[in-house]
C-alpha cells in the first residue's frame, strides 16, 4: 500500500487506494484502485471473502480511471457496467478491490489488454485490500476474481498466474466473462468495425508495455494523430470518433496491423498475450454471448477448451441477450449479476459444475 483516501460511496465504506504492483518487465510500478467493503453483513461461513474486479473498458485518458467514476467523477457511459458489477457483489456482502491498471490515473499510458502487468494489477489489489487499515477485512481469507471484456481478460490470466504470483491467495473461483484472450483475433475481427478503436487501444497498450517497440513508426501522419489522440480518449468517445476506420489506412505501407503480427517483435508478443498457456489452480466460469459483437465467442470457447485440456476446472455458459444489437454492452449487465451469483456460491462452500467436453 503507497497511499489512500476515503471516499463516498453508497452501501460501502469505500476508499480509493495507491498500491505496488510490476510491469511487463516485473519492474515495481504504482497502481490506483478502489476498496469497497459493503455495509450489510456476510452471511455465509468463515470470514468475509473478497473480490478483485478487472474493469471492463474504460479507456485510455487519466479521467476514465474506474477509481475516479466511484469517487462520483464524470464518466462515461460504461460506468453503468463498472458499478453494476461492483454493486452485484456488494449486495451479496461480499468485498470489492477494484484496479484501475497500469497507466490509469498514474504515470504512462494505459498498457491495455497487456496480459502480464494487467493480472498482476488484479491480483496485487487484492493483496491491497488485504493490507488496508481499519476495513475489518481478513489478512489471509478466501478470495475471488471477476471480470468482463477488457477485465475478462484480465480476470483470466490472473487466474492463470495466481498460483506462482500471488500462491498465498485463497482464490475460490474466477469469473471470466466475454474475455479478451487472443491479440491476434482482435487485430482481425475489430479492424473496420464498429468498434475499432478498441484495436487502436490495444495498439497504444503495446506500445506502451514494451521498450523494445515504436509503433508509431509504422504510422503515416493520419496514423500518428490517431496514436496521440487515442491516448487521452474514453470508451464512447473512441467507439463513436474511430468507428469503421481501416487500419491499412493509417499505416505508411497500406497494410493493415494484421499483416504485422507474423513478423518480430510482434509475433513474440502476440503469443505472450495469449491468455490460456498455463493451468488455473481455481474454479472458472467462462460467459460468453453467442452474438458478441466486439470479441468472438470462439474466444471465450477456446480459452475454456485449452484450460480444459490442462485439466482445470471450468464451466462454459451462454449470456443470453434479447436485443440483436449492442450485444457485448447490454450482456455486460448480465454478467455482473451471473458472476455475483457464482462467487457467492463459491465463498459459501457450493462446489462448481465443470462441463469441459460440452462446448
Amino acid at each position: 500500500m503507497i497511499k489512500s483516501e476515503r471516499i463516498t460511496f453508497w452501501g460501502a465504506t469505500a476508499t480509493r487506494v495507491m498500491y505496488l504492483s510490476r510491469d511487463v518487465n516485473d519492474a515495481p510500478m504504482a497502481v490506483t484502485g478502489t476498496v469497497l467493503v459493503p455495509t450489510t453483513p456476510w452471511t455465509g461461513p468463515g470470514q468475509r471473502p473478497i473480490v478483485a474486479y478487472a474493469p471492463f473498458t474504460a479507456g485510455m485518458g487519466d479521467q476514465c480511471a474506474v477509481s475516479r467514476v466511484l469517487a462520483g467523477e464524470p464518466g462515461d457511459l460504461t460506468s453503468s457496467v463498472q458499478t453494476g458489477f461492483v454493486n452485484a457483489l456488494l449486495g451479496k456482502g461480499i468485498a470489492v478491490a477494484q484496479t484501475d491498471y497500469q497507466g490509469l490515473g498514474t504515470p504512462g499510458d494505459h498498457t491495455y489488454i497487456v496480459r502480464k502487468p494487467s493480472a498482476q494489477a488484479t491480483l496485487d489489489v487484492i493483496r491491497a485490500a488485504q493490507r488496508l487499515p481499519g476495513t475489518g477485512l481478513p489478512t489471509a481469507g478466501p478470495v475471488g476474481i471477476a471480470g468482463y471484456s477488457q477485465g475478462g481478460g484480465a480476470s483470466a490470466a490472473a487466474a492463470e498466474l495466481a498460483p506462482t504470483y500471488a500462491p498465498e491467495l485463497k482464490v475460490s473461483g474466477a469469473y471470466v466473462g466475454a474475455p479478451a484472450a487472443n491479440p491476434a483475433t482482435l487485430a482481425t475481427s475489430l479492424d473496420g468495425g464498429f468498434y475499432a478503436g478498441f484495436l487502436l487501444f490495444a495498439l497504444i497498450g503495446i506500445d506502451a508495455a514494451y521498450d523494445n517497440v515504436d509503433l508509431t513508426v509504422l504510422a503515416n501522419d493520419a496514423g500518428k494523430q490517431v496514436f496521440t489522440e487515442g491516448k487521452t480518449v474514453c470508451t464512447f468517445d473512441a467507439v463513436f470518433r474511430y468507428a469503421f476506420k481501416q487500419s491499412s489506412t493509417l499505416t505508411i505501407t497500406g497494410q493493415p496491423v494484421s499483416s504485422y503480427l507474423s513478423v518480430a517483435p510482434f509475433n513474440q508478443i502476440v503469443a505472450d498475450n495469449k491468455v490460456g498457456n498455463l493451468k488455473p489452480a481455481a474454479p472458472v466460469l467462462i460467459e460468453h454471448a453467442a452474438l458478441d459483437d466486439v470479441l468472438p465467442q470462439a474466444q471465450g470457447k477456446d480459452l475454456g477448451k485449452g484450460w480444459c485440456a490442462k485439466g482445470a476446472n471450468v464451466q462454459f455458459k451462454d449470456i443470453p441477450v434479447f436485443l440483436p444489437f449492442l450485444v457485448h454492452l447490454s450482456a455486460g449487465s448480465t454478467a455482473a449479476t451471473n458472476a455475483a451469483a457464482w462467487l457467492d456460491a463459491r465463498f459459501r462452500g457450493t462446489a462448481p459444475t465443470p462441463n469441459c467436453g460440452a462446448f
